[in-house]
């Protein structure tokens, strides 16, 4: 018997999603909530692990009331409870915050033997959550793992850093990154959405939390990270120039464009 908990998050469809350019922020009433890509690589391990040894799935997530349907998405993948951490004492939280009230929340639990977590999120792109959720928890934690060796009594992985693999094995409890490489999401089948549209999602509060946590870690209070500046860069196509004539013609004029463009200098 394996008990696994995911923590996922709802980010906005990054391919529909609008910027403002003008304040430098998402604009996520743009686009529609989904499950981070890599939280869904992270789910559909942990559910196979569960196919092969038992156990259960516990997703968490911490968000808006909105962020419960990418709970609900998860239920219907395979996971056997949703927990969705709700409250705006979490507003304003960096990935340390984050980490914090998702540790807290794993912490209440009372027993887990891995977490599973995605590598990354595609709205924020730092990595650091997984790793910081181990730290709060003293656990020790394996990153971008691409492939489960082995699953019993160990967990057996392969792990791809700066170009190479690694083989690594640990005992448990442990918490893993995982790599869009290590599996492919099921799409869950429609009779698991329906169920999953009936079946009840969990809502704790900060103060659910009071018991195994400090409430002035949680949100904009916890986050050590101060944003001054945000900037959206601008969308340029790719230029092109068609240059024609005699050799000697073409080259004088090919090294007048790259001076023009600074990338040659002080070539005479």
């Amino acid at each position: 018997m394996t008990d696994i908990i995911v923590p996922i998050k709802q980010v906005p469809d990054m391919e529909r999603v609008k910027f403002d350019t003008e304040t430098g922020t998402v604009n996520r009433s743009s686009a529609a909530g989904e499950i981070n890509p890599f939280d869904l690589n992270a789910l559909e391990a942990a559910v196979q692990i569960k196919e092969k040894l038992g156990g259960t799935v516990t997703t968490i997530s911490m968000g808006p009331p909105q962020a419960e349907s990418a709970l609900r998405d998860a239920l219907s993948r395979g996971a056997d409870r949703g927990i969705l951490l709700v409250d705006r004492a979490f507003a304003g939280a960096d990935t340390l915050a984050t980490s914090y009230a998702l540790a807290s929340a794993i912490r209440k639990l009372e027993g887990f033997d891995l977490i599973l977590c995605g590598e990354k999120t595609v709205d924020g792109d730092t990595g650091q959550v997984g790793p910081e959720i181990a730290e709060w928890l003293s656990i020790p934690h394996v990153a971008y793992v691409s492939e489960i060796k082995e699953v019993g009594e160990k967990l057996a992985v392969v792990c791809d850093m700066e170009g190479d693999r690694y083989l690594i094995e640990s005992g448990f409890p442990l918490l893993i990154t995982v790599t869009k490489d290590i599996n492919t999401p099921r799409l869950p089948a429609f009779a698991d959405k329906l169920k999953a549209r009936k079946a009840q999602i969990e809502k704790w509060t900060a103060e659910d939390l009071s018991s195994v946590a400090e409430l002035s870690r949680f949100g904009l209070k916890g986050s050590p990270t101060r944003l001054t500046k945000v900037i959206v860069p601008s969308e340029e196509g790719r230029k092109g120039e068609i240059v024609r004539g005699n050799p000697e013609e073409t080259a004088v004029r090919i090294v007048d464009a790259l001076k023009e463009e600074g990338i040659l200098e002080n070539v005479k």
